[in-house]
C-alpha cells in the first residue's frame, strides 16, 4: 500500500511521535523490523481516518487516543495523562482540592467504587464499596476515562454534584446529591481506646504522612505512658507514596528488610532496610486491614506481619503488588506505568492475592446482626481489574518473562475531623477484638509464636 503524507500541520504530531519511536529502532534493520511494519500500519489507519471519516477528525487527538489505549491495556495502573490529569495526580499526594471522597477504579470499563473515605460527603451519604457509577451530573460514564470521572467529581467547595449508581440488590438506580468539600493533607488521626492503649487511623500515604504519624505516636505515648499496646487502622487505605509506607514501617522495626522491589531492569531493583530507633516502640501492635487496604498500606501490613511485629486482623487486603513510576512528558502530559513488583520481607508477592490476616474478623457494629453480606465483602480487588498482572506463580507458569485515581482524606468542620470518640470506636467489632487481644498480651504472644 502506498502511504501518502498528511497535510503538514496535522502530520507534525505524527512525525514527532514516529520519530521518537524510531530512535529505538536500529537503522540497519528498519525495513525488516516488525515494529516498523506495525508503525506503517498505524500511519495508514491514521491517514484513512483523517481523509475519509464521516466527520473531521484531528490527527493529534487520534494519536493521543492511540497512546492512551496502548498504555491502559498494559495493566489497570498504567495511564497516559493529559496535562490536567497529570496536575491532579500531583495534587493527590501534596495538594488540597475539593471532592466527594471516594476511591474509584475501572473494572471491565465500568466505573466502580473501591471504597468511600470515612467522614467524607460520599461516606456520609451512604455510597458503598462495589457501587457502579453510571452517571455524573446526568452524563453517562460509559467510555469515560478514569481521570475524567475524577475531574468531574471535583470542583468548588460546597457546590453539588449528582452521582447515579447501580447497587446489587437494589431494583432501581440510586441518585445522590453530594456537596463537595475540601480534601486536605491530614492523613493520620489518633485516640486513646482505654488507659494505656492507643489507636491510630491512617487514611492514605501522602507527602507528610510519616511526620504526622510521628506526632500522633508522641502524643499517644505521652498521654498513655507507658503505652501498653497500639491498634493501627489501615482499613480502606488505598495507598499512596511508597517512601511514606517505608518510613512508617520503620517506626516499628529496628532491623531487616521492609520491602524489596524487583523489575525487568536491574536499576529498578531496590531493597529497603529498617533502621535502629533510639526510642524502641516495643509495645504489641494489631493492624486492621480489609479489602480496601491497598498498595502502600499492604507494604506496611506485610512488613510488620513478616517480622512478627504485629498481628494482622480483619479481612484479606486488595492485592496490589506492583510499583508505578510517573514520568513528565512534553506540553504537560504525563505517563504512569508499572516498572516492578514488590515483595514482603519473606519474599512474598501479594499481587492479586493480598495480605491474609492472621485472624479473620468481619466488619460490623456490636449488638447489631448483619442480615446481608458486608459491603467490604463486595470490594473490588486487584485480581478483578482488567489486564491485572497475574500472581507470581501463575505468571511463571505461562511465561518465562515477566502501577486509582483516588480522592482522599476529608476536611469538614473541626469537630468532624476528630477521630471517633473511644466509646464509639469500641462499638466497632474489629477494633474491640484488637483491643481484647492487646489486653490479653499472653494470647498475642502465643499467636506470634505460631
Amino acid at each position: 500500500m502506498t502511504i501518502r503524507c498528511l497535510s503538514f500541520p496535522k502530520c507534525l504530531g505524527t512525525l514527532l511521535f514516529l520519530g521518537l519511536i524510531c530512535l529505538f529502532v536500529p537503522p540497519a534493520h528498519a525495513e525488516t523490523d516488525p515494529p516498523y511494519e506495525s508503525l506503517k500500519l498505524f500511519v495508514a489507519v491514521l491517514e484513512e481516518l483523517e481523509r475519509n471519516y464521516v466527520e473531521d477528525v484531528d490527527a493529534d487527538t487520534l494519536i493521543h487516543n492511540a497512546i492512551k489505549g496502548m498504555v491502559e491495556n498494559l495493566d489497570p495502573h498504567s495511564s497516559f495523562m493529559p496535562p490536567q490529569a497529570f496536575e491532579d495526580l500531583q495534587d493527590d499526594t501534596k495538594g488540597e482540592f475539593s471532592g466527594i471522597g471516594i476511591v474509584i477504579t475501572l473494572q471491565d470499563g465500568i466505573l466502580t467504587v473501591v471504597s468511600p473515605i470515612e467522614g467524607t460527603p460520599a461516606y456520609d451519604a451512604g455510597i458503598y464499596a462495589g457501587d457502579i457509577i453510571v452517571k455524573i451530573d446526568g452524563e453517562s460514564t460509559k467510555g469515560m476515562a478514569l481521570w475524567e470521572a475524577v475531574n468531574r467529581m471535583r470542583g468548588p467547595r460546597h457546590e453539588e454534584v449528582m452521582i447515579t449508581v447501580i447497587r446489587e440488590d437494589e431494583p432501581a438506580p440510586l441518585t445522590f446529591s453530594l456537596k463537595r468539600d475540601l480534601i486536605p493533607m491530614t492523613s493520620v488521626r489518633s485516640a486513646v481506646l482505654t488507659p494505656g492503649y492507643g489507636y491510630v487511623r491512617v487514611t492514605n500515604f501522602r507527602m507528610n504522612t510519616h511526620e504526622e504519624m510521628g506526632r500522633q505516636l508522641e502524643a499517644l505515648e505521652a498521654e498513655a505512658a507507658p503505652l501498653k499496646g497500639l491498634v493501627i487502622d489501615l482499613r480502606d487505605n488505598p495507598g499512596g507514596l511508597l517512601d511514606q509506607a517505608i518510613k512508617m514501617a520503620d517506626f516499628f522495626l529496628n532491623a531487616g528488610t521492609i520491602v524489596s522491589i524487583k523489575g525487568r531492569d536491574q536499576k529498578d531493583n531496590q531493597d529497603y532496610q529498617a533502621h535502629s530507633d533510639r526510642f524502641d516502640k516495643d509495645y504489641p501492635i494489631v493492624v486492621l486491614i480489609n479489602g480496601g487496604s491497598a498498595s502502600a498500606s499492604e507494604i506496611v501490613a506485610g512488613a510488620l506481619q513478616d517480622h512478627a511485629r504485629a498481628l494482622i486482623l480483619g479481612t484479606p487486603s486488595f492485592g496490589k503488588g506492583s510499583v508505578q513510576t510517573v514520568r513528565p512528558l512534553k506540553d504537560g502530559y504525563g505517563l504512569k506505568y508499572t516498572i516492578a513488583r514488590y515483595y514482603t520481607p519473606n519474599g512474598r508477592s501479594i499481587q492479586a492475592k493480598g495480605i491474609q490476616p492472621d485472624i479473620e474478623v468481619d466488619s460490623g457494629i456490636l449488638e447489631q446482626t448483619r442480615k446481608k453480606a458486608s459491603v467490604f465483602d463486595r470490594m473490588i480487588k486487584e485480581k478483578d481489574l482488567p489486564h491485572s498482572l497475574m500472581p507470581e506463580e501463575d505468571a511463571k507458569e505461562t511465561s518465562s518473562e515477566e502501577t486509582s485515581s483516588e480522592e482522599t482524606v476529608p476536611d469538614v468542620s473541626e469537630q468532624q475531623r476528630q477521630i471517633k470518640e473511644s466509646a464509639e470506636l469500641l462499638q466497632d467489632v474489629q477494633v474491640k477484638r484488637a483491643l481484647d487481644i492487646l489486653i490479653s498480651y499472653g494470647v498475642f504472644s502465643n499467636l506470634n509464636d505460631k
